[in-house]
């Protein structure tokens, strides 16, 4: 019997735990995704580089052996202020502390020690594959006239496929997204300068590292990270704006934006620091943009950005 692509299945749940599974559920646990794709191993290729009076391929050993998913989900809140959108466990999982005020808002940042770690289920018509120990990175991508979106990048502990049935899903704190547009994004500052928003990107940029050594445990470990992403807005009389002299003089200053008009459904990216690294001309529609490549800097520690569902 083929097995169909369209008919796939994701779930991810929380560890109590570093690498146990939780056991998530279809009816609890479903992540609603646009993009979904999986590299059920990946591993470290060792050869047998024998000595022999003959040509050809030397065997090949599996070392480090581990899986990656890439999910990527619509940026959008759950529909309810003060409660986390259904793809939360992914975010927690990236080295992002989750803050929950109830009934006002849900705020995710960094954090450089006791990183958390989920589970995920990934069913591919019937073929399951289960990631525990996962820990990962993710970027965020808006322009105008799309839905923006994050994407998240996930390693995690191998274990063998199974025939399994897909789940039955029920997608649950999800609203509907917005398009990025003017009405839908507003209060965009980059430098303290509101500017004409085209495109914005930020890529959280995490070390990950699958660690497995004779007498200690498999774990995927996050060790550093280097955000960084990139605005474009339309070009601007160097008397309005000018940044190229933030550039050279390494002036840092603030990117934020808000997505969203309805209580439930908004989304605020907060950087307090951003270095602008290399400023370049492109063309939309025939007019002049600034595109303006960024990198995030701490304040005060684990403070680069601020993501706050309100």
């Amino acid at each position: 019997m083929p097995k169909r692509t369209r008919l796939r299945a994701l779930l991810a749940k929380d560890e109590s735990s570093y690498g146990s599974d939780p056991t998530a559920t279809g009816s609890a646990n479903a992540i609603l995704c646009t993009e979904l794709s999986i590299e059920p191993i990946q591993s470290d290729e060792v050869t047998r580089d024998l000595v022999r009076s003959y040509l050809g391929n030397y065997d090949t050993l599996l070392a480090n052996t581990r899986a990656q998913v890439t999910i990527t989900v619509e940026m959008a809140g759950s529909g309810a202020a003060g409660t986390a959108p259904h793809y939360a466990p992914l975010f927690t999982s990236c080295g992002m502390a989750q803050t929950v005020v109830s009934s006002t808002s849900v705020t995710y940042a960094p954090v450089s020690a006791s990183f958390d770690s989920c589970t995920i289920v990934f069913n591919a018509d019937g073929i399951q594959h289960k990631l525990t120990g996962c820990r990962g990175t993710y970027s965020v991508n808006c322009e105008t006239g799309s839905i923006p979106t994050i994407t998240f990048v996930m390693t995690g502990l191998y274990n063998a496929p199974t025939d399994t049935t897909m789940p039955t899903c029920t997608f649950q704190n999800q609203a509907d997204p917005l398009i990025f547009k003017n009405g839908n994004t507003s209060a965009f500052q980059f430098h303290s300068f509101a500017g004409a928003l085209q495109s914005w990107s930020f890529d959280m940029n995490n070390e990950i590292v699958y660690r497995e050594l004779v007498g200690g445990t498999k774990e995927v470990m996050i060790n550093n990270r280097t955000p960084a992403g990139s605005v474009q807005i339309e070009n601007i009389a160097l008397s309005a704006k000018n940044y190229f002299t933030n550039a050279t003089s390494n002036t840092t200053g603030n990117n934020t934006f808000l997505h969203g008009t309805s209580a439930g459904n908004k989304v605020t990216i907060t950087l307090p620091k951003a270095n602008i690294t290399a400023p370049a001309y492109a063309s939309v529609d025939d007019i002049d943009m600034l595109d303006l490549a960024y990198t995030a800097k701490p304040n005060s520690g684990n403070d680069e950005i601020s993501i706050a569902y309100t």
